[in-house]
C-alpha cells in the first residue's frame, strides 16, 4: 500500500524481495502497489509512483504490506485507509507493517492482542495510543512475527520483514537465493 509521504525504502524493500524469480527463473509473486486514488503518489524522498490499483479495484491479496511516513497523522485519521486495511486483512494470509505503519495496524484494530514493533523511539506512544497491542521494545527488537502479522523498525529493516515472509511462503532455499541475488552478504562487512 502506498500514500503521499510514504518512505520509499519500505516500498522498495518489499518489491525488491518479492519480485525476484526462483533460481529456475520462474516468477513466484505478483507484486502490486495500491493507493486510495489513481493519482501519482509522491514519496517522502520526492519520487513519484503510479499505483497499479486503487482501494476500489484492488484484487484479492495474499499479503498486505503497510509502510510508514515520517508524519502518520493524515493516514491514521484517513478512514478510507484504515477501512481498506480492515477489509483486506480479512482475506490476507499475512499482514505486515514497517516502522510507523504499526500505527495504521493499531488504528485498524486488526492485530489487537498481538506482538508488534515500530520505529526506534515510537514504541511508548504506540502502546499509549493502542493499548490492545503488545508493543515490543523497539530498542531491542528489530522484527517480530505473531501469527499472520509481522512488523519491523522500518527503513532498511523492512528487508527483514520481507525476507522472513518470503521464507515462510517459499522456504529457506528461496530466501537464501534472494539474499544472494540482492548481494546482501556484501552489506554484512560493508565498512571493510
Amino acid at each position: 500500500m502506498i500514500y503521499n509521504g510514504v518512505l520509499q525504502s519500505e516500498v522498495i524493500a518489499t518489491s525488491d524481495v518479492f519480485s525476484k524469480p526462483s533460481e529456475e527463473g520462474k516468477q513466484l509473486f505478483n507484486v502490486i502497489s495500491i493507493a486510495e486514488t489513481e493519482k501519482a503518489i509522491t514519496t517522502e524522498e520526492g519520487m513519484r509512483f503510479i499505483p497499479d490499483y486503487t482501494f476500489e479495484n484492488c484484487p484479492k491479496l495474499t499479503a498486505l504490506f503497510v509502510p510508514s511516513a515520517y508524519d502518520m497523522f493524515a493516514q491514521v485519521y484517513n478512514d478510507k485507509i484504515v477501512e481498506f486495511i480492515k477489509e483486506k486483512d480479512m482475506e490476507t494470509k499475512f499482514t505486515v507493517s514497517n516502522c510507523a505503519g504499526a500505527q495504521l495496524i493499531g488504528a485498524s484494530g486488526i492485530a489487537d492482542g498481538r506482538k508488534i514493533v515500530t520505529w526506534i523511539g515510537g514504541g511508548e506512544q504506540l502502546q499509549n495510543d493502542y493499548p490492545n497491542l503488545k508493543v515490543q521494545n523497539e530498542s531491542l527488537v528489530t522484527f517480530v512475527a505473531d501469527g499472520k502479522y509481522s512488523s519491523s523498525n522500518g527503513n532498511l529493516a523492512s528487508y527483514i520483514t520481507a525476507l522472513n515472509l518470503v521464507e515462510k511462503m517459499t522456504g529457506p532455499e528461496h530466501r537464501a537465493f534472494v539474499e544472494r541475488y540482492l548481494y546482501l552478504d556484501r552489506l554484512r562487512n560493508w565498512n571493510k
